[in-house]
Formats: C-alpha cells, sequence, structure tokens
C-alpha cells in the first residue's frame, strides 16, 4: 500500500465514523485526516484536504453518494472513492461504479476487508464486495453488452479479454475461461490499455460498464 494514505469518512452515523476512525487509527499507512455527515460537506471536506481516498456512505442528508461521486470525480480525479454501503442491489452498484466509484464495500464486511479494499483502490484497481460481484457479471453478461463498435479495430481475443475483464475475472481466472498463459493476458491488457487509452484495469472494468446498452 502507498505509504500514509489519507483518508476522509463521509457517513451521517457519528458512532460509525467514530468505528472507523478508531478501527483505522491501528493501521500505520492510513492516516483520517477529517470526517463529513452529509454529502455537501463532503465535497467542502473534499476540496478543503485534498485525502487520498474517500470512505463515502451512499444514502446521506443534502446530497447521496452518487452525486458526490460524480461531483469530486470532476474536482478531484485522482481521488479514490471507496463506497460503504448498506445496499447490495444493481440500482445503487452499477450507477455509482460508473459514476467512478474505485470500490463498493457493504457495511456488514468486517475490518480485513475494508483494508483489504483500501489496499486495492489505491493501489489503481476496483474492490468489490464478494456478494455483488455477480450484479457485474449479469450487467456485462447481458444481450447487446459487447464491446461497441469503435474506430479502433480491437482483435477478437481483445474483445474477449476485455469482456472477461469487465466481469471482474482475475488475469488467472481469464488465462484459464481462454485456456491461455497469463503472460498472454498481460499482453492482450496492455495493448487493450494502449489502444483505448485507459490506464489500468480499473479503467477497463468501467468502460465495459459504461458501454452498456438497454437490452
Amino acid at each position: 500500500m502507498t505509504t500514509n494514505v489519507r483518508v476522509l469518512l463521509v457517513d451521517d452515523h457519528a458512532i460509525l465514523r467514530d468505528s472507523l476512525r478508531a478501527f483505522l487509527s491501528f493501521q500505520p499507512d492510513i492516516q483520517v485526516i477529517g470526517e463529513a455527515a452529509d454529502g455537501i460537506e463532503a465535497i467542502q471536506e473534499a476540496l478543503r484536504l485534498q485525502p487520498d481516498l474517500i470512505l463515502l456512505d451512499m444514502a446521506m442528508p443534502q446530497m447521496g453518494g452518487l452525486d458526490v461521486t460524480q461531483r469530486l470525480k470532476q474536482d478531484l480525479p485522482r481521488c479514490k472513492i471507496l463506497i460503504l454501503s448498506q445496499y447490495d442491489d444493481a440500482d445503487y452498484v452499477l450507477p455509482i461504479l460508473r459514476a467512478g466509484a474505485d470500490g463498493y464495500v457493504l457495511k456488514k464486511a468486517g475490518g480485513g476487508e475494508v483494508l483489504r479494499a483500501i489496499k486495492t483502490v489505491v493501489n489503481n484497481d476496483i474492490y468489490l464486495h464478494p456478494s455483488i460481484v455477480h450484479l457485474v457479471l449479469e450487467a456485462t453478461g447481458r444481450p447487446h453488452t459487447a464491446v461497441p463498435e469503435v474506430k479502433i479495430v480491437l482483435t477478437r481475443r481483445e474483445q474477449e479479454v476485455l469482456t472477461l475483464i469487465g466481469k471482474g475475472l482475475s488475469n488467472k481466472q481469464i488465462a484459464d475461461t481462454l485456456v491461455i498463459s497469463m503472460k498472454t493476458v498481460d499482453k492482450h491488457r496492455a495493448n487493450l490499455s494502449r489502444k483505448l487509452g485507459l490506464p489500468n484495469r480499473a479503467a477497463l472494468i468501467r468502460y465495459t460498464l459504461s458501454s452498456q446498452r438497454t437490452p
């Protein structure tokens, strides 16, 4: 993990913020630099403090997590946003990922998972709570959700790899599915990043989500 990750806690329940702050205070490479209790305060504090990562609730007074994410991904594009929510249905999960959230953890998760999620997103990847992975799989597996026609030409294999990345599969899972080596998967991912102008796996996942079409 990046040394000394500066975190802003955003939730309208003070007891949850207190619990998170206490838990994270024991992590030598994480520093909680501020808190906010609603969406408007979250934006104000994020712009003032410039955190590396925001632990953000979905349902809050003044402005919800989706609107906050959309605003901050414009104003602070380098800031990672990790959603901490009680909701595990597609109406909440998919829009927030399309808006640019870097991860989604359910509030029932333990401290160990929160730490794994923080580590994952600060290393430029997307983290999804295990129980919501199927939502992404279903969304990217719908009819008419293949790679959209673009001027940039992707090979058949690159399209296959991109589709599997969008479904949340790891490099090993992609290699096993396509019966190719992990080195070959890495090569295809590098080609996809170069052709599409997307810097990492997280950006590729968002690309497949945002390119969905209604069946």
